[in-house]
């Protein structure tokens, strides 16, 4: 289906990957991983024809369908979400233009034509508006949204209007650049099931190691400019990695002793006339020798001791008879909920259900209509909202604001924290202004994890983070003894952290006091309608 041999590519004088080899078979499910600026998201360009490679050959099989779900959605007009998913938002007249196009140039039979007209069929198909509503659904649309003019959803509605296009178009290879970005848990486990059973070959890049783990069969990671191949999911291609680093390794090692063996016989003989001879072999047999280079050792999560916050009341929070609304859109009604100390609290539910509500009623930015929020005794409140910017100050390099917020961290240990969340070197003194959307997300959990407060309220902390990156929080975290409430769509974030669940939907918060997966046997939520929507 997809073939790339000795592929290499550049950016800005910086060698991405060199004779890189990557193949995908009809019905594979493979995964591209590696740290971010690796050169993943260039590489679905290259396949896609929007980038030229320096080197190298990317074959495709003539009568494969790709389908792309890039990271970001297409500008919207006057389109509903239906009508995206149908193909009616634009994708079948411009499927229309080009094959006319192509027929008036005499192409007829070439790949771009056989890929085209095939796409055009599947939206064409008298069974298209029923799929796509299938699709909707199970994405978490309402009926009511089915027809709402896209431009008044957001950027993260109107990307699951994409993909569910993409799932109603049955494409024979799915490229998916991080879909679970705009999904609520709900959704992503409903995707991942629905995966699990359709034809398509997928190749996806993702920083969620639990879908990875549930779907794929082969990880191809960006490694020193090359693409390692590894059979099994994302946590045994790991497995794999590491042992052969150590085989690797001992390798490199034995070759360095009988290296350093030879040059000390010739470096002490070469001068003795009986001996040079033999001196001068073993420099020979030195020359001979096919170097082995050393391996580069693979990237592990950071871990360091954080400092333990002040201990709180037994009651971290209370909240009695809280309505909250914007407008008519009532969120609360008469919502009463505790958080004790020590607790591990996950929200879980649909998006715009009222998680982050909630979490801003707790960290006192959401002003409520009715009732209290009241905290415990000794209380520090933190809160790690999805607007990073808005809580660094734009004058201070990262070295200062990361001094800046404990008074008792020294520079060295600064400097290590930093490097350990990839900011290397220079990086250090760069402007906290100029950071991207990924780098303003470390640098927060940096400031909360020096000087943590006693009551941490975390909204998606995981967002732009990669999957050590994301590992190194949870080892954090995991040492931290106050309280944490977090919401988050990382499976494997939730099922690490949380020790309780609280399931938030329709104005609803329905607490489960234990894990994610008692939550998921206790809620009977994968037994549902919805979640009988499968492939056919």
């Amino acid at each position: 289906m997809l073939t790339i041999r000795n592929l290499r590519k550049s950016h800005g004088g910086r060698v991405l990957f060199d004779s890189a080899a990557i193949q995908v078979n009809y019905g594979d499910h493979v995964a591209l991983v590696g740290p971010n600026g690796a050169g993943k998201s260039t590489l679905f360009s290259i396949i896609l024809k929007r980038d030229e490679p320096d080197a190298g050959t990317v074959q495709r099989d003539e009568w494969t369908m790709i389908g792309y779900l890039p990271q970001e959605g297409e500008a919207v007009g006057h389109e509903t979400a239906l009508d995206i998913s149908t193909g009616r938002g634009g994708e079948v007249q411009t499927l229309e233009k080009k094959l006319a196009d192509l027929e008036a140039q005499g192409i007829v039979d070439g790949p771009d034509y056989l890929e085209a007209h095939a796409m055009h069929e599947a939206l064409s198909n008298p069974r298209t508006d029923a799929k796509a509503k299938k699709m909707l659904k199970g994405l978490g649309f309402s009926e009511a949204d089915w027809n709402r003019p896209a431009k008044e959803l957001s950027g993260g509605w109107v990307m699951r209007a994409h993909l569910a296009r993409l799932l109603v178009m049955e494409p024979d290879l799915l490229l998916l650049d991080e879909p679970t970005n705009h999904l609520d848990l709900l959704s992503l486990l409903w995707l991942q099931q629905y995966l699990k059973t359709c034809s398509s070959a997928l190749l996806l890049i993702s920083h969620d190691r639990e879908f990875m783990d549930a779907l794929i069969d082969n990880v191809y990671e960006i490694s020193s400019q090359k693409l390692v191949h590894y059979k099994g999911n994302y946590s045994e291609a790991m497995v794999q990695r590491e042992r052969n680093f150590e085989i690797q390794n001992a390798s490199w090692k034995n070759q360095q002793k009988e290296i350093d063996a030879l040059q000390e016989f010739a470096d002490r003989f070469r001068s003795v006339s009986s001996k040079a001879a033999q001196a001068q072999s073993k420099l020979k047999q030195i020359e001979r020798m096919e170097k082995i280079d050393r391996p580069e050792a693979p990237r592990k999560p950071f871990r360091f001791r954080i400092p333990q916050p002040e201990r709180g009341g037994q009651r971290a929070a209370i909240l009695e008879g809280v309505q909250m609304a914007y407008g008519d859109h009532v969120v609360y009604r008469n919502l009463d909920l505790i958080i004790e100390r020590g607790e591990r609290t996950a929200l879980v539910g649909p998006n715009g259900a009222g998680k982050s509500t909630l979490i801003k009623i707790l960290a006192g930015v959401a002003p409520y209509q009715k009732g209290s929020c009241q905290f415990g005794h000794n209380s520090k409140v933190g809160y790690f909202s999805q607007h990073r910017a808005a809580t660094l100050n734009p004058e201070f390099s990262l070295l200062e604001e990361i001094m800046a917020s404990s008074g008792t961290l020294r520079e060295d240990e600064a400097r290590s924290i930093l490097g350990s969340f990839l900011f290397r070197k220079d990086d250090i003194h760069k402007k906290t202004a100029v950071l991207s959307g990924g780098e303003k997300t470390r640098l927060n959990l940096i400031k909360f994890l020096v000087n943590p407060p006693n009551l941490l309220l975390m909204d998606e902390p995981t967002t732009h983070l990669d999957i050590l990156t994301v590992e190194s929080l949870v080892l954090a975290l995991e040492a931290y003894e106050g309280t944490l409430v977090f919401i988050s769509h990382d499976v494997h974030f939730i099922r690490k952290l949380a020790n309780r669940i609280l399931h938030i939907n329709a104005g609803q918060a329905v607490s489960y006091p234990g894990g994610y997966d008692y939550f998921l046997e206790k809620s009977g939520l994968l037994g549902s309608e919805r979640f009988a929507l499968t492939a056919e």
